[in-house]
């Protein structure tokens, strides 16, 4: 009697630890399908990234904007060494595109980020002060 109640419970653990087993398997086959999506997913990101640098670096290759650019830059830094008047061009400057149009500020940040590369702006503008 006893081996006849064995049996029957025997079978339904078994199937019970096949179920938890065929579950357990499903779970780590989505995981890993997940984590090949999300690694694909990085790797067009990279590469778009890589070829877009590449796009810029070819396009700015015969162009003066960086230089331009540099030189805009340049000149605050200059004017500040030539005594009071040029330090008050210079404060007078800066205290007029404060009151700027906030689109314009924007627009001047962007226009300074698409001449450096959107990447290396973005990490400038996105420290904290």
């Amino acid at each position: 009697m006893f081996q006849a109640l064995i049996g029957p419970i025997a079978s339904i653990a078994g199937s019970w630890i096949e179920g938890r087993v065929a579950k357990t398997k499903a779970n780590a086959k989505k995981e890993v399908a997940m984590a090949e999506a999300e690694a694909t997913v990085m790797q067009k990101k990279a590469t778009g990234e890589i070829d877009w640098d590449l796009e810029m670096a070819k396009g700015s290759q015969a162009s003066w904007k960086d230089e331009w650019i540099t030189v805009l830059f340049s000149i605050p830094l200059i004017l500040s060494f030539c005594g009071d008047w040029g330090r008050t061009i210079v404060f007078e400057g800066f205290q007029a595109l404060k009151e700027m149009p906030e689109w314009y500020q924007y627009s001047l940040g962007l226009i300074v980020a698409a001449s450096f590369g959107m990447r290396g702006a973005t990490k400038f503008f996105g420290r904290k002060k």
